[in-house]
Order: C-alpha cells, then structure tokens, then sequence
C-alpha cells in the first residue's frame, strides 16, 4: 500500500495539482486583500459606503444597533451576514477575470505557429525519381 501511494504521489500531475492549489490559495489572498484593502475603498470614495463586510440582518436574538458583525456573533445573535457574501462574490469575481486574462495570456504565448508548407509526398518523389529513370 505504501508503494502505490508513493507511485501516486510521485506522478507529475499530483505535483503540478498540489503546487496549483497551494499558489491559488496564496493568490487568493491576494486578491482578497487587493479587493478589501485598494477597490472597496476607492468604490466607498466614490459611490458613497459601500462597506460590506459589516452588513447583516439579525434573524434571532438581541443586538443593539449599528453593532459590527463579528460583535453580533459573539454575543450569540442569529445572523444572516449578506454583506460577507456580497463581498465573497466580488472578490471570487476579480479572481476569476485575473485567471481569464492569465489563461489567455497563456493561450497566445502557447499558439502552434502555423505548419510549413508540406512539400511532394513519398509518393511524389518516387515518381519523379520512376519517371527520371525511364528517361
């Protein structure tokens, strides 16, 4: 059992997989902070407050008005916290354009240059060469 887990892990693609899924976790942390720290921000100068992280609704429990969320929770009050989804589905969007424009980048670098153009075939020559012998 030992050997075939080695095998496994020892296969290319695990590797590539493992490296994939831990530099995709640092990126996005990256993008997380790029879009809580430098977007919202400048979105919140602009369009007024948009901060949404501290956005809920209370759906049992005591909570004094204007409370941060974190505080709700601790103090045990049933939450409905559409302010962190909201900012989960910008940030899962930025990410995704961030991998699209990647990818793509990828794609143009990875492009097969057009194939040369085929010369005469096997067939071709053997012709030729038949027919320059009858001559």
């Amino acid at each position: 059992m030992f050997g075939e887990f080695k095998e496994f892990i020892a296969r290319g693609n695990v590797l590539d997989l493992a490296v994939g899924v831990i530099i995709g976790a640092g990126f996005g942390k990256i993008v997380t902070s790029l879009t809580d720290d430098m977007i919202m921000p400048v979105i919140s100068a602009v369009a007024g407050d948009t901060d949404f992280s501290n956005k809920y609704m209370v759906l049992s429990g005591e909570v004094a008005a204007g409370t941060t969320l974190a505080a709700a929770k601790a103090a045990g009050a049933n939450v409905l916290a559409w302010g962190s989804f909201i900012t989960a589905i910008i940030n899962f969007l930025i990410l995704a354009f961030v991998i699209f424009l990647i990818v793509r980048q990828a794609n143009k670098m990875m492009k097969q240059p057009a194939p040369a153009a085929a010369g005469p075939s096997e067939v071709d020559l053997l012709t030729e060469i038949r027919d320059s012998l009858k001559k």
